[in-house]
């Protein structure tokens, strides 16, 4: 199911959603509410993301057939304005996905059943206590820690599908780090009964308590790439040192095109 939305803008050759958290939490609760099982799928560009999708022809596609795209890094809203387009803020997967539980937490009439695929072993279960805990009416009716190298073989695929399936779940929440999560969806999203799924990262670990947020001043001013790599820096501070040298590369590039 393709972008659909009517708010669009183009730039660094996809299409992103210029919503507000409120407008893309009520497009995703009206779609679990009321639309077919037909995985209308998110993801959420930040500044590693645009620095793969300009070499990755598979990512590249997950983005063009994803139903809703928002910025997730303020780069991406900064670079956006100097061209002359409006995003009105971030949407990051890790806030979004919260506000969705938050909205069916304070929903009297529907009740938003979850999947939980991706994080290490033992942390999604963590996790679906939490959510479980903290929000009415959100049910988590299935998880998953699929194992390394999962997305080549196909018959641990058509399991996770049948998982996703036996599940009974509307709500994919899909924590496999990109750009894995975009093109597996992409690729399996015609075969998942779901109504909305979402790439959203470190989420998983995040509802755990698995891993720390960055405080709020640092999310505002832009800066929570570098709390995430200063906590994780062996995994996080060669892919951040490679994204500040090309990312600023696709800028230029992008600035002419539009002069």
């Amino acid at each position: 199911m393709k972008n659909t939305i009517a708010k669009k803008i183009d730039i660094f050759g996809i299409t992103i959603n210029p919503l507000t958290m409120d407008e893309a939490v009520d497009l995703v609760s009206t779609w679990v509410k009321f639309a077919e099982s037909n995985c209308k799928f998110i993801v959420t560009p930040n500044v590693n993301c645009v620095v793969q999708l300009s070499k990755n022809q598979a990512y590249r596609d997950a983005f063009e057939n994803a139903s809703m795209v928002v910025a997730d890094g303020k780069p991406v809203v900064w670079t956006a304005r100097l061209m002359g387009e409006e995003i009105p803020g971030t949407v990051t997967g890790s806030d979004l996905v919260p506000a969705i539980f938050q909205h069916f937490h304070e929903c009297a009439d529907a009740e938003l059943k979850v999947f939980l695929l991706g994080a290490m072993p033992g942390v999604a279960e963590v996790a679906a206590k939490n959510i479980e805990q903290t929000y009415q009416h959100v049910k988590v009716t299935g998880l998953y820690s699929p194992p390394f190298g999962f997305e080549k073989d196909t018959v641990e695929c058509e399991r996770i599908r049948q998982l996703i399936s036996d599940s009974g779940a509307d709500f994919l929440l899909i924590g496999l780090g990109a750009p894995k999560q975009a093109t597996w969806v992409n690729q399996y999203a015609k075969q998942l009964p779901v109504k909305v799924a979402i790439c959203a990262g470190a989420t998983i670990d995040f509802l755990a308590g698995n891993k720390p947020r960055a405080p709020v001043w640092m999310s505002k001013m832009g800066i929570e790439w570098f709390y995430r790599m200063v906590t994780e820096p062996r995994r996080l501070g060669k892919r951040y040192a490679s994204d500040a040298l090309v990312f600023p590369r696709l800028v230029w590039k992008e600035w002419k095109i539009r002069h």
